[in-house]
C-alpha cells in the first residue's frame, strides 16, 4: 500500500471517528448515555482498524512470498543456465 493510500485511510478514519464523537456529543441524552455511546463508537472504529490492518498485513505478507519464491525461481534458472554456458564453454576450450 503508497504512502498516500495509508495517508488517505487513516484521514479517513480520523475524520469519521471525529463526525461520530461530535455527533454523539450534541445529541440530547444523559452524560452517562453519551459515554457510553463514545466509548461503543471508539471499540467499533477500533475494530475497524485492527480489521483493515490485519487485512494489509495478509496482502503483504502473500506478496512478499511470491516475491521470494519468484526471485528463488529466477535464481535456480540462473544458475541452471550459468552451469550449461560453463558447460559449453569447457566442451568449445577441449
Amino acid at each position: 500500500m503508497s504512502k498516500s493510500s495509508v495517508s488517505a485511510v487513516m484521514g479517513f478514519l480520523a475524520g469519521a471517528a471525529a463526525g461520530a464523537v461530535i455527533g454523539i456529543l450534541f445529541a440530547p441524552d444523559t452524560g452517562v448515555t453519551t459515554r457510553k455511546k463514545i466509548k461503543d463508537q471508539t471499540q467499533k472504529i477500533s475494530d475497524d482498524v485492527k480489521n483493515n490492518v490485519a487485512h494489509k498485513i495478509d496482502d503483504l505478507s502473500k506478496y512478499v512470498s511470491g516475491f521470494v519464491d519468484e526471485t528463488k525461481q529466477k535464481i535456480a534458472d540462473l544458475e541452471k543456465t550459468t552451469k550449461q554456458e560453463v558447460k559449453n564453454v569447457k566442451e568449445k576450450a577441449k
